[in-house]
């Protein structure tokens, strides 16, 4: 099945359904709609979706109005069950041929179920998580890693160039992109509990942490990571980009995929721990440098 299939679409204007408005879905949706093209938005909690409207998103009531006509599908929810739960209860509203893009994080045995979920619905499936946080799904800056169908890539180009500074194709097989997105997730997960652990020692050892962010600053072992984080945490603003519970998911999405692999992750296995204790105590909906917290 190619993307002809979704002929119905106005050429460089395909209608996008987007089934989940929190931090990511609402930044791309915004992203789509600056970029002209129509946007159907639903969320499991109305209100999340409720002020797209007024920049010019068509806001339903239900995931089955939201696909209705929709060129595109793109699913921007919490985990697996989640996003096959929502394709269930929109079946009604599919049509065969519709390109669903997947952008949810879900780790290898959901994405190989919804694979299947989607040819069970004659869907055209795009197994395409992003890379990026609050920020750069607003901004239209996200990195989009795409596997499936090269059939359906005219289809999707402009919602991809809408969403994403950056398009990496890795391959036809659904699955591929999940599983780059689980490397790159290992890197930055490890990343954020190096950062809170550097914080929390200058702290133990009566040292400002402002030195240490300081002596680094300009140099080979600086970045904008370290800064930006190490800011939010001594400006105590911890409004997420992305959500410590959503951090623990992947992380164990990504020690799931290591144990299938025979791979031992030292260090995610730490930060799963520390992710745990700092959601345990009451961070979970906070950006995840608060396992600055995990004590």
């Amino acid at each position: 099945m190619t993307a002809d299939s979704s002929a119905g679409a106005t050429p460089g204007r395909p209608t996008v359904a987007v089934l989940g408005t929190g931090i990511m879905g609402s930044g791309m949706a915004r992203s789509l709609l600056r970029a002209g093209l129509p946007v159907r938005a639903w969320n499991r909690t109305p209100g999340k979706a409720a002020p797209l409207a007024t920049e010019g998103a068509t806001v339903t009531d239900t995931a089955q109005e939201a696909v209705l006509g929709a060129d595109v599908v793109l699913t921007a929810l919490h985990d697996g069950p989640s996003v096959a739960g929502t394709l269930t209860a929109a079946a009604p509203g599919l049509r065969p041929g519709q390109v669903w893009l997947q952008s949810a994080t879900v780790g290898l045995d959901a994405t190989r179920d919804l694979a299947g979920l989607a040819a069970d619905l004659g869907l055209v499936y795009l197994d395409a998580p992003v890379s990026g946080t609050r920020q750069p799904a607003e901004q239209g800056t996200l990195t989009v890693f795409v596997s499936g169908p090269s059939g359906a890539r005219a289809t999707v180009l402009p919602v991809l160039e809408a969403i994403g500074q950056r398009t990496v194709w890795v391959g036809e097989e659904p699955g591929a992109a999940t599983r780059l997105k689980l490397v790159a997730n290992t890197w930055v997960i490890n990343l954020v509990n190096s950062v809170a652990e550097c914080l929390n020692l200058a702290d133990g050892l009566g040292l400002d942490p402002r030195l240490f962010l300081d002596a680094m600053r300009g140099g080979p072992l600086d970045t904008p990571y370290l800064q930006a984080k190490s800011s939010a945490v001594l400006s105590g603003d911890l409004t997420p980009s992305f959500a410590l519970s959503t951090a623990l998911k992947d992380t164990r999405l990504i020690l799931d995929a290591a144990r299938t692999a025979g791979v031992e992750l030292d260090l995610v296995a730490a930060s799963a721990e520390r992710f745990a204790r700092a959601e345990a105590a009451g961070h979970g909906d906070q950006d995840m440098i608060a396992t600055y917290y995990a004590g």
